[in-house]
């Protein structure tokens, strides 16, 4: 079995690597590290929790620690781009990078909105050479001539699928437009689709493709669970799992962030102490939801899939599907937040009658039955013999929907000098289509001109 020294690392990443505990490389990081250093493009997946994170920042700070000039290190320009699709996976990767790189004179940093503009400018001005930046925010800083990309020799998007996803293509081939066009082009994700595998064409030279585990599969080590239930009864089906259970730490999934407010409130209420997560808090509360997750203080947190994306919690035990996915690909994601790094952990879902096709989509998708148990007291009253179609149930939401509308009367016009961006972590009304998404919302990935 290899250890990291065997790949090619330099004695300070090896240093690096030891004092986090780690000896062996992970599957993915064993392929990717000495792809990236030979200065190969590179397209990688690997299920969540696998490393990928690894599997590019510590090849990259190998590399740039060789390039290394002596040029003034203030005004140096930015060396390696990072793109990730949300703030928190944004800071995940800079934590990586600082702790990799504590042996190496390289600087870094991470840009993202929802924080003042003025101390990313200053420290930018003060030189950089690992950039790590959400969309939006980066092109800001762009626009203002404070960021330059004319001198990027590394290009990485992670998390490359929930990018498409958010809509972000746009926003991509902006920032492409800024680079120089002799770079080495690094693309992970968690799952390959035919968008990721268009933009690798579009984007990556000869590139070597690492699959070590399918997208579409989830880790042995996660337990997985299913309830069946009415959708009113769920709020007190997962309280009664986190207290009968004895849960201290528990992540739980909504498809809204409605969804999500309404839920912590409910915990709360019940004596559990909780956090929502989602595109509207600020990154402050964000951040300090978080910490507190972490630290034991909060025993939940409720979060969107969007905002959870980046989460890396050691040893989570616990994931709650509060409402399950219209996305499949979204349930791998989720529960691969538990049962990381070869630790035991326990995945349930709550399924109400309107959330069967999308269960079932989610059984297609990894391959395995999950077998939908009675928990008792909270046996559902509405279960037909015939489950409901995925177009059915998006006919009634929308039917619900405008009845609602109605009911509320037209709305005040919004305040067009404050267009709101999407671009630095925020997120769509995931869940307001409830029908099957995989696809929606993509667009095939062409470079103009």
């Amino acid at each position: 079995m290899k250890n990291f020294s065997d790949l090619g690392l330099c004695a300070e990443l090896v240093r690096a690597v030891s004092d986090k505990g780690y000896d062996t490389p992970s599957p993915i990081q064993a392929d990717a590290i000495p792809a990236v250093l030979k200065r190969r493009d590179v397209i990688a997946a690997a299920q969540t929790g696998t490393g990928k994170t690894a599997g590019f920042t510590l090849p990259m700070i190998q590399i740039l620690s060789e390039l290394d000039s002596e040029k003034p290190r203030r005004n140096r320009p930015v060396r390696a781009l990072i793109l990730t699709p949300t703030r928190e996976l944004a800071a995940q990767v800079h934590e990586s990078i600082r702790t990799y790189g504590a042996h190496t004179r390289l600087k870094s940093m991470v840009v993202f909105g929802g924080v003042k503009i003025n101390p990313q400018i200053r420290q930018l001005r003060d030189g950089v050479d690992i950039l790590v930046a959400t969309p939006g925010r980066l092109l800001d800083l762009c626009q203002q001539k404070v960021c330059r990309l004319d001198e990027v020799h590394m290009l990485v998007l992670d998390e490359a699928d929930r990018m498409l996803d958010m809509g972000f293509i746009n926003d991509i081939r902006k920032v492409i437009k800024l680079l120089p066009k002799r770079r080495q082009n690094l693309l992970f994700s968690a799952t390959f689709s035919k968008e990721i595998r268009s933009m690798t064409r579009e984007l990556l030279v000869n590139p070597i493709t690492i699959d070590v585990s399918p997208g579409t599969t989830t880790a042995e080590t996660v337990a997985q669970t299913a309830y069946r239930c009415d959708a009113e009864s769920k709020a007190a089906l997962a309280v009664e799992l986190i207290k009968g259970g004895k849960w201290e730490q528990v992540l739980v999934f909504t498809r809204t962030k409605h969804g999500a407010n309404r839920l912590s409130k409910r915990l709360d209420q019940s004596g559990i102490q909780s956090s929502a997560i989602h595109g509207d808090k600020s990154q402050g509360a964000r951040t300090k939801a978080l910490q507190g997750f972490k630290d034991g203080k909060i025993r939940v947190l409720v979060a969107t899939d969007i905002a959870a994306r980046g989460l890396d919690i050691a040893q989570l035990p616990h994931v709650i599907n509060y409402e399950i996915p219209n996305i499949p690909e979204d349930y791998v994601h989720r529960i691969g937040r538990t049962g990381r790094a070869g630790k035991e952990g326990e995945a349930v879902s709550l399924v109400c009658n309107e959330e069967r096709p999308f269960f079932s989509a989610i059984e297609k998708l990894i391959s395995k039955k999950i077998k939908l148990a009675d928990f008792e007291g909270f046996e559902p009253q509405q279960w037909p013999n015939r489950a409901p179609t995925a177009s059915e149930v998006q006919k009634a939401a929308a039917q619900r929907k405008a009845a609602a509308n109605k009911a509320r009367g037209p709305r005040r016009p919004r305040n067009s000098s404050s267009p709101k961006r999407r671009g630095d972590g925020g997120e769509r009304s995931a869940g307001k289509s409830t029908g099957s998404a995989s696809s929606k919302g993509r667009r095939s990935f062409r470079r103009r001109g």
